[in-house]
């Protein structure tokens, strides 16, 4: 879900691409030697000084049109997706070239790749489309309206790929995992689709594969209890992680990426249940993640496999979307200490990860009712908008709640305009009954 993860996923391309590649490098017989073992009886020519020379990496070529200045195959259509999010939550409306190249990577059967470097070129089964990057763009288009086909063509694609159990993956034919299924179920609730009515050919939803991976509220569950694991590890077992909860805790009770304030009410508890709803279940994570922030006000990322410092480096990305979702479930409170230390420790992250980290913390600001032009003495929006080609503002709300109460999805146009015409018709049968009524008096 957040920046963070999306290193991960071109961390674990580049893995397999070197794996792909090792047997070609020992078939050819030209591999060095170990530090401190002997040399060969035969050894192979020493490269001369041109050949030992690293090539110069080609210059990264961004596509007209989207947002950001680094590699986009492993994240283009995910940052152009949260960057035009954070535009709407900032009141500001995409350009025109921003929005066509967004579309322009959806294939022919509604789903969306990381990254599509030739849109003209249809996409065929070599094209790595993703559950993420899918569901990412459709709420995306859905804050722009008249979006609905393409939408619909995104939805379509992702009910085909539901899993039994009735979540998603990130890669279809692989187990559902929370964070997947939590963006599912926010796209589909932008499209006007009940998650609990899509369900798999075992007869499950969304929200029977969420509640699956919730970690119980025990004493045997430890500090773990209320989480969200992201899939169960070989032996079965649920381990909380702190980007599923997040994710998770928004989808349990319907929320999208884009979420507005709710009033703050107590600070929420792990209630256990025989039967747990998705609300119960989301709620649980909420505590969770408010006693985890307790300690030091965000989150930690975990240690990385075979690193030699097991410190703990602050999860910046995963601290914002802790925020949100905190507080689009009625625990701001639970969340104020992690707003501010977001405040004073984000620049420099932020600057680093550009588009996707700054729409982040607009999303945060935007939940809390906070100023995202003066975030910790950081205009965050005009930031975002220098990343890409120039945006177009749009009228802005009385406040960022008033917002949140209007959907982004067209389908809240739709109805109104009903209500408007059916008023119009009725005014109007009404004025010639009382005519007809005037000129059948004597």
């Amino acid at each position: 879900m957040t920046t963070v993860r999306r290193c991960a996923a071109a961390l674990a391309a580049s893995a397999v691409l070197c794996v792909a590649l090792a047997p070609a490098a020992v078939a050819g017989g030209d591999v060095p030697a170990a530090p401190g073992a002997s040399p060969s009886a035969d050894p192979a020519p020493a490269p001369s000084p041109a050949e030992s020379s690293p090539a110069e990496p080609a210059p990264v070529k961004i596509p007209p049109g989207l947002y950001g200045d680094k590699d986009p195959t492993y994240d283009g259509v995910w940052r152009q997706s949260l960057a035009m999010l954070g535009q709407f939550a900032a009141h500001v409306r995409p350009a025109n070239q921003a929005v066509a190249w967004l579309k322009g990577q959806q294939c022919a059967n509604g789903a969306f790749p990381a990254y599509r470097p030739e849109p003209a070129r249809p996409c065929d089964a070599k094209t790595a489309v993703d559950s993420n990057s899918t569901a990412a763009a459709i709420q995306a288009l859905s804050s722009l309206g008249g979006q609905r086909p393409a939408m619909t063509r995104g939805i379509a694609w992702l009910r085909s790929v539901q899993n039994k159990d009735g979540g998603w993956s990130y890669a279809p034919g692989t187990p559902s995992d929370a964070n997947s299924t939590s963006l599912v179920i926010g796209a589909m609730t932008v499209a006007g689709v009940r998650p609990s009515s899509v369900r798999s050919a075992a007869g499950k939803n969304a929200y029977d594969a969420l509640v699956g991976l919730s970690i119980p509220c025990d004493t045997a569950s430890g500090a773990d209890a209320g989480g969200f694991a992201y899939q169960p590890d070989a032996a079965g077992k649920l381990s909380a992680n702190d980007d599923a909860t997040t994710a998770a805790v928004l989808a349990g009770v319907g929320k999208r990426l884009v979420s507005g304030p709710v009033k703050a009410g107590p600070a929420p508890s792990c209630v256990p249940a025989a039967d747990l709803s998705p609300e119960r279940a989301a709620r649980n994570g909420a505590a969770y993640l408010a006693s985890v922030l307790a300690a030091t006000g965000h989150l930690d990322q975990p240690p990385m496999p075979g690193a030699e410092d097991s410190a703990p480096l602050p999860d910046i990305g995963n601290t914002a979307e802790a925020v949100v979702s905190l507080t689009a479930t009625g625990y701001g409170d639970q969340a104020n200490r992690a707003l501010e230390w977001l405040k004073q420790n984000s620049g420099a992250w932020a600057q680093e990860n550009g588009p996707a980290a700054y729409a982040q913390l607009i999303l945060a600001a935007h939940a809390t009712d906070t100023d995202p032009r003066n975030f910790g003495g950081i205009d965050l929006v005009e930031r975002l908008n220098a990343t890409g080609p120039a945006p177009k503002a749009i009228a802005v709300p009385a406040s960022p709640a008033a917002a949140a109460s209007t959907s982004v999805d067209e389908g809240g146009r739709a109805v109104l305009w009903l209500i408007v015409i059916g008023l119009v018709v009725a005014g109007y049968i009404g004025f010639r009954i009382s005519v007809r009524g005037k000129t059948a008096r004597p």
